[in-house]
């Protein structure tokens, strides 16, 4: 009886340090609101994320390290006799950095830079998507189902590469959300 009480508790340690990383990884990021449209322009995508930069994110930015946000949508239609077919994928990268000169932040999107007084400001301008073409008109096939998996990421691949040493694991670096809908 003992030996399997002493199994149960091994058993249970391991499934909780599965789950803890697991519940890391989201970093604190939600999605407030996230919608589809398929119209005459094609598929058009709307979401806002809710999060707070993680600590070890935060102080790097507080020493003017610049930090990239990543949104990734891919478009995909059903199929029955193979894995799902991928029709369309875009992302948008953004690159935000604290300016200690001029006490400032400057948020670079699709090569356009814009200055901010307040870092909420700076963030305000990456956490929402209004109508972001994901996909044409063309490539959507009529009747066939389809769906989109969207993500939204604080990107340490593109830190400084001395950065990128050791922190892929802390929880410090983690922010992510993602999402799967289905659409007609």
């Amino acid at each position: 009886m003992r030996g399997v009480r002493g199994w149960l508790g091994v058993f249970l340690m391991l499934w909780l340090g599965w789950l803890a990383p697991a519940q890391a990884q989201s970093g604190g990021a939600e999605l407030a609101s996230f919608g589809v449209q398929r119209g005459e322009d094609g598929l058009l995508l709307n979401y806002a994320v809710n999060f707070e930069l993680p600590r070890g994110a935060e102080e790097a930015l507080n020493k003017a390290v610049p930090l990239y946000f990543v949104a990734e949508a891919e478009v995909f239609r059903d199929r029955w006799y193979w894995r799902d077919k991928r029709i369309a994928s875009a992302a948008r990268v953004w690159r935000i950095v604290f300016q200690p000169l001029t006490f400032n932040y400057r948020v670079t999107f699709a090569g356009i830079s814009q200055s901010f007084a307040t870092r909420a400001e700076a963030f305000a301008s990456i956490r929402r998507g209004a109508n972001w073409k994901v996909a044409e008109p063309a490539q959507l096939e009529e009747g066939a189902r389809h769906y989109v998996e969207f993500s939204f990421r604080l990107d340490t691949s593109l830190l400084p590469r001395p950065m990128q040493i050791g922190i892929g694991s802390q929880p410090d670096w983690a922010l992510s959300v993602e999402r799967t809908q289905r659409f007609d």
